[in-house]
């Protein structure tokens, strides 16, 4: 009573011991309920899942056993969607309905171990910024057949753009993927890969391969994870996990019709936390740098150009400078680099190397940034070979005609 009557009501409060606060909300009580609001309010919850109606819990129940790899809140965000007019029930709600029904395992959690970053830093902000490619590791169909299915994926929307069980892992065969793909969506800025062919190739000069020679022909740039780094690539191998999953533990064999739903669901059904929930074909766009075939040769503008013959050996000067196969049938740009009177090589907008003019000689480039952003830089045995190829070819009798 004394605090409807008092002029200092943060003075009483104090006399007592209490807040300011705690003594308004007290005094809000009894002026509403008089001494019944007096009285400790229970503290048990309103509502809980075991509240929910039989129908709710059912299709809770329905959900979860159509979709068993999915955890409890990408299934609330596909309830959601199924009735877009309804309140949801809670995550925990979902949660604690899908543990009474006894399906959800409890994560197994390992600590992770800092992996480095990519030698370039490049990360995809929009659609078409990164594609990332890999073959899922194989696995055998219930006839005993081996299954390694091509994977293609857009980092930023996480769109897969192809799933597909390749007769082969030839360049022609993955070219041939590829040129469907950008005719399809366009051009990206960047791929992401391996350093294991035909991505790649391991003794080829800064890594290339005729594949990737081709990707920077259209203008696309090289991006590589580490050797033996899984994780440089982690959203497409987090994707291999759910196939693994999915499709590799029910032995689905070489049935393209399979992988085509299977992709379908992913990309139009499957809510993804890092979109905000979204799905994945709800964030992709077409790339507007449409894939016009492949050029017949590259231009250089200004710089010296120079076409690799089939030997993997330029002519400049009278003499054969040997640099690389896999640039055969390709124009390099030359550029000189006074400073160090040698001459810049570039094919696209790669630098691959120099040639010094004395001795015709030609030394690979390392590697741009901190690692193989773009292959592995080659070893003693692949400079020994080349430092032979260029002799031979400057003792030969009878040169070949550019």
């Amino acid at each position: 009573m004394k605090s409807l009557e008092c002029d200092n009501f943060r003075k009483l409060c104090q006399e007592y011991g209490i807040s300011a606060k705690t003594g308004y909300k007290w005094r809000k009580r009894f002026m509403e309920r008089g001494a019944e609001g007096m009285e400790e309010l229970s503290r048990k919850p309103r509502g809980h899942s075991e509240q929910l109606g039989d129908e709710t819990v059912c299709e809770i129940v329905r959900l979860k056993h159509a979709h068993l790899h999915w955890g409890p809140r990408k299934i609330r965000e596909l309830y959601r969607r199924k009735h877009p007019g309804r309140d949801a029930p809670s995550d925990s709600s979902f949660k604690r309905v899908l543990e009474k029904a006894g399906l959800v395992r409890k994560r197994r959690r390992v600590r992770c171990r800092d992996g480095g970053r990519l030698a370039s830093g490049l990360r995809a902000e929009a659609p078409n910024d990164v594609w990332t490619v890999d073959f899922k590791g194989w696995w055998k169909d219930s006839e005993g057949l081996k299954v390694e299915p091509l994977t293609v994926r857009d980092e930023h929307s996480r769109m897969i753009l192809e799933m597909r069980a390749v007769k082969n892992s030839r360049t022609e065969t993955i070219r041939e993927c590829f040129e469907r793909l950008f005719r399809l969506h366009g051009l990206p800025g960047a791929i992401r890969s391996d350093n294991g062919p035909p991505f790649a190739s391991p003794h080829g000069l800064l890594g290339l391969s005729r594949l990737s020679a081709w990707w920077l022909a259209l203008g696309i740039s090289l991006e590589r994870g580490r050797p033996g780094c899984p994780q440089d690539n982690g959203g497409h191998e987090r994707m291999h996990l759910d196939i693994r999953r999915e499709l590799q533990a029910g032995r689905i064999g070489r049935d393209q019709e399979a992988f085509e739903l299977w992709r379908e669901e992913f990309n139009t059904v499957r809510p993804h936390e890092a979109l905000g929930m979204a799905v994945p074909a709800e964030i992709y766009r077409p790339s507007k740098r449409k894939y016009a075939g492949t050029p017949d040769d590259l231009d250089y503008g200004a710089m010296l150009s120079r076409r690799v013959q089939v030997t993997g050996a330029l002519r400049y000067q009278g003499a054969f400078v040997a640099i690389s196969t896999v640039l055969r049938g390709w124009s390099v740009g030359l550029a000189p680099r006074r400073e160090e009177n040698l001459l810049e090589v570039w094919f696209a907008n790669l630098l691959v190397g120099h040639i010094d003019p004395d001795t015709s000689a030609f030394r690979p480039a390392a590697p741009p940034g901190d690692g193989p952003a773009t292959g592995a830089s080659p070893g003693s045995a692949t400079l020994r070979r080349t430092k032979r190829r260029a002799r031979a070819l400057r003792t030969r009798q009878t040169p070949p005609k550019l």
